[in-house]
Parts: C-alpha cells; structure tokens; sequence
C-alpha cells in the first residue's frame, strides 16, 4: 500500500530506525488537547518491511481526529530481535508526549494501534504496563508459541526470540496482568498468514479481552477501503 507522505517526521532514538510519523488531523496542528493513535506496523518483526505499507491507515485514522504516530522500531535483519524489538517500541510509547510537544502537539488520551506482529507489540505493551487509554490489535499474533509451532512466516516468531524464553514477549501469557484499560482484538476468518485460532485462543485464556471477527482476510484490517474498515473505526472511541 502507499498513502500519502506524514506531516512531520520525529526522531526518536538516533539509531537508524529512530523515526516516528506523524499524521495530522486535516494536517493541521489541533487547536486543543488531540487524542493520540500510537500505531505499531507489523511485518512479521522482519526488516523488510517498514511503516510505509500504514500510511493510508493512518490518514484514515488522522481523518477521524486522532493525532497518529507510526513508530518505526529495529527488526529482525537490521540489529532488532528480543528483547530490542519490544523496548524499542516502549521507549518510543514513553517519549511521545514529549515529542509531539515538539511541534506543538498537546497529547490526550492516548490508544495503542497495532497489525499482525505490530498487533503483538501492542498487545505486549498492555500486558506489561504500557501508559495507554486502550489498545486494539488487528489480526495480531497474539501467542507466540503457537505461532512457532505453526511456523508462520516462516519462523518468524524463532528469528524474533532467538534465545529468549517465548514468556518474556509472550501475550498469551503476561496478559495474566489485566491493564486498566480495554483491550479489543479484531481478526478475520479468512486471515491465512496470521490464523483466527490465535486470538480465540487468546480470548480463551483472558475473556475479558473483547474479541469482533469478521469475514476478512489479512490486510483488509488496514484497507481503509475495505468492507471491514468501519468495524475497525468502531474500536476507538471518538476522537477528542
């Protein structure tokens, strides 16, 4: 996918991958305090693959009212990999009011947005204490010892962890600590690169996470001309 280019570009971090975008409602700096989007792009945590395919996603999100900040982060293939990934992640969650202030942005309640492996990182950020409002995780890979198992995308959950212990990254379980805010995940039935059975199984394990699923295959999550796109919307709550 390709969208149109972010209205600021933040550093965060002074590695190479120590960006962050920043989308505008209306690309224009709001005039009150904005709610914020912190979307975490997915891609299987592999190197090839960057916050660009989001941008449409973003722009949608950013026509709603959010003020949407895309962190990239350090992927398997160029220096990421546990427990990199993750604390990349958080360190640019921690500095973000700050780096909005910046240009002149008042941050508000603030929701974590993720897709696929970015949908992993957002469920992590709530099952490890992350300052959010809420978070929505979209087709995430939401257990990673089953995603080993089934060896999807093509071990991408072993190239992640290497030798880490799959607990320390795990949502399946550090979600046993139930963050103070709504956790909702959206996943499709016809999703073939991340299965459905990762998020009943989530669910399963954790019922009060709130689980939509819908006929959709993977990247129809991030379409904002697909038919599963207003389901998506309906997770946020309305802008500020």
């Amino acid at each position: 996918m390709s969208g149109p280019p972010p209205d600021a570009t933040l550093r965060w971090a002074e590695h190479d991958d120590g960006l962050l975008d920043v989308h505008l409602p209306g690309g224009r700096l709001p005039a009150r305090t904005a709610g914020v989007v912190f979307l975490v792009h997915g891609g299987f945590w592999r190197a090839a693959h960057d916050r660009r395919h989001t941008r449409p996603q973003a722009r949608a999100l950013a026509d709603q009212g959010w003020v949407v900040a895309t962190p990239e982060y350090r992927r398997v293939g160029a220096g990421g990999g546990w427990p990199t990934t993750g604390s990349d992640v958080r360190r640019a969650l921690d500095v973000l009011p700050e780096l909005l202030g910046r240009i002149g942005v008042r941050s508000g309640p603030t929701w974590a947005m993720g897709h696929s492996a970015g949908g992993h990182l957002a469920l992590w950020l709530a099952a490890t204490g992350a300052p959010l409002d809420g978070v929505v995780a979209l087709a995430p890979v939401a257990d990673l010892a089953e995603a080993h198992r089934l060896h999807l995308g093509d071990g991408a959950a072993a190239a992640l962890l290497g030798d880490h212990p799959t607990d320390e990254a795990d949502p399946a379980l550090l979600l046993e600590r139930r963050p103070p805010y709504d956790v909702r995940v959206v996943h499709g039935s016809a999703d073939e690169s991340v299965p459905l059975s990762l998020s009943r199984g989530l669910v399963g394990r954790h019922p009060w996470v709130a689980l939509t699923e819908l006929t959709c295959d993977h990247m129809s999550l991030i379409d904002p001309a697909s038919d599963a796109w207003p389901t998506v919307l309906r997770q946020l709550p309305p802008a500020p």
